[in-house]
């Protein structure tokens, strides 16, 4: 700059450099890098160590599509003589593997959704539940953002079917495509990359009238907004050391927190729409087809109808129980698993879409699997039964209180004689001492199985007496009990 600045003074290559002390080609030089708007200053390049052996580290990093470590191309090139340090060899991997990738970077091209056009779902690794992981079911609707969350016990294609059916009625119609990874349940193979279809996921598709599409294996970019979906899922609802979640006591708890999950997400502004999901999934329904008003059943085994008075149905020799309020209804039953993790699935098709109303371990003919939840609370029965007045005598004594029922309950157990005249005696004695009084003189007579004929009349006379005669009792300063203070002189020999 000091050569520019004095040739701008002076005007002359000559008198620029007698100014600065340099030679005038050089105010030349520089004067005509500037007119020409190159660089004014080009390092000189310098030969390296490294040189000779760069054609030997690109074929490693072309060999290794990119992939070879710095440390591992090092220690060859010292073996082939290379004398330079581990720096100048890291220095030069990075900079071929800069140009290899050069050309080979894959650009993402924004996608533009339309409404009612692309669903997408995957799975994630779920919270352990007796026993057993759950699967999270992820589906996230592309253009509203609208994401819905739901615990499968296993990823079999009755479930996911299921949770397909229950996501298109929560989402209020069914989109064109659904975009999924390449399970089982949806491609049974590859030949020559072209994907063989699920026969059944086909059917599935047709009543439903939707196509599905797989995207390309081990190619998670190609349907990120499900990916990130099972991300958020799995922070916000598997506990973990992050989180501070406690472990889920049942299924029915994990549903829940799943269902708060996406309330609370789906009514949440999006950074990229600056829309709440849940108010453009009200616009983009008009562009969603209606979803049928029977779910297909066809992968969800043989029907079994429930009883109208006992929550079990039989299956294959046999007995299962099913939740209570399925009483009357409809219900479908098959096989999951094999050998001992072999279970009886029993699927209910509701108004809200299937949902599994059971899961057993196989049950032996004559020994049926009951779960306890499946059955109302037990109501008093033959075993268990409460005294219940059947006349005004009865009805007097009962009256009462719980003290006669009780003693009423325990003399019969015991075979009492002439209880009919005892519970009379009781009712005239409450004339006498009181209601409340006669009902804990029962209450002890039950407990202590005193049912004779004068036992209630003896504790009556006791407990008044007791409470007629005042009690003298000594306190603890004035105590008649003999103390030990003698005892100090046994074991000491006579001093005099």
């Amino acid at each position: 700059m000091e050569i520019l600045d004095a040739f701008d003074l002076t005007g002359s290559f000559r008198d620029a450099a007698e100014l600065v002390g340099c030679s005038h080609h050089t105010v030349a030089r520089y004067v005509a890098a500037r007119e020409a708007g190159g660089q004014l200053d080009v390092p000189a390049a310098r030969a390296m160590l490294i040189d000779e052996f760069l054609p030997k580290v690109e074929e490693w990093v072309e060999r290794s599509k990119g992939k070879v470590r710095a440390d591992v191309a090092h220690e060859k090139l010292l073996a082939l003589g290379f004398t330079g340090s581990e720096r100048t060899t890291r220095r030069a991997v990075a900079a071929v593997k800069r140009d290899y990738r050069v050309g080979r970077v894959r650009v993402h091209r924004p996608w533009v959704t339309e409404p009612g056009m692309w669903l997408q779902y995957d799975f994630g690794d779920g919270p352990v539940i007796d026993g057993v992981k759950v699967v999270l079911f992820c589906a996230w609707l592309a253009w509203s953002r609208f994401r819905v969350i739901i615990p499968l016990r296993d990823k079999s294609l009755p479930s996911v079917m299921a949770a397909l059916d229950v996501t298109f009625r929560r989402l209020g119609g069914v989109p064109t495509y659904v975009l999924t990874d390449n399970e089982k349940t949806v491609t049974t193979e590859h030949v020559a990359g072209i994907p063989v279809r699920n026969r059944a996921m086909l059917a599935f598709a047709s009543h439903y009238s939707v196509v599905v599409h797989t995207c390309v294996p081990a190619d998670p970019a190609s349907k990120g907004g499900t990916e990130s979906t099972v991300k958020i899922a799995k922070a916000d609802l598997v506990p973990t050391d992050a989180n501070l979640l406690e472990q889920y006591a049942s299924f029915a708890q994990m549903e829940a927190a799943c269902e708060a999950f996406c309330d609370e997400v789906n009514d949440r502004v999006h950074r990229i729409t600056r829309r709440r999901p849940a108010q453009m999934l009200a616009s983009e329904r008009a562009r969603l087809h209606p979803v049928p008003a029977r779910a297909l059943t066809a992968a969800f085994g043989v029907t079994r109808q429930v009883p109208a008075k006992m929550p079990v149905i039989t299956f294959e020799g046999g007995q299962y129980s099913v939740p209570a309020a399925l009483l009357g209804q409809a219900v479908w039953v098959r096989v999951h698993g094999s050998g001992p993790d072999e279970q009886v699935v029993i699927t209910h098709v509701g108004a809200k879409g299937p949902v599994e109303a059971a899961r057993h371990h196989r049950a032996d003919p004559g020994s049926p699997s009951l779960i306890d939840e499946h059955f109302p609370p037990t109501s008093a029965g033959a075993l268990n039964r409460m005294p219940k007045a059947k006349g005004k005598a009865e009805a007097e004594f009962l009256a009462l209180g719980e003290g006669a029922a009780l003693w009423l309950t325990e003399a019969a157990a015991a075979g009492t004689s002439r209880m009919r005249i005892k519970m009379a005696e009781a009712v005239a004695f409450a004339k006498l001492f009181g209601a409340s009084e006669v009902d804990q003189a029962l209450g002890h007579a039950a407990v202590h199985g005193r049912f004779g004929d004068t036992d209630l009349a003896s504790i009556l006379d006791h407990r008044a007496a007791g409470s007629a005669t005042p009690r003298h009792q000594a306190s603890e300063g004035s105590s008649l009990t003999q103390g030990t203070s003698a005892w100090s002189a046994l074991g000491k020999e006579d001093q005099s």
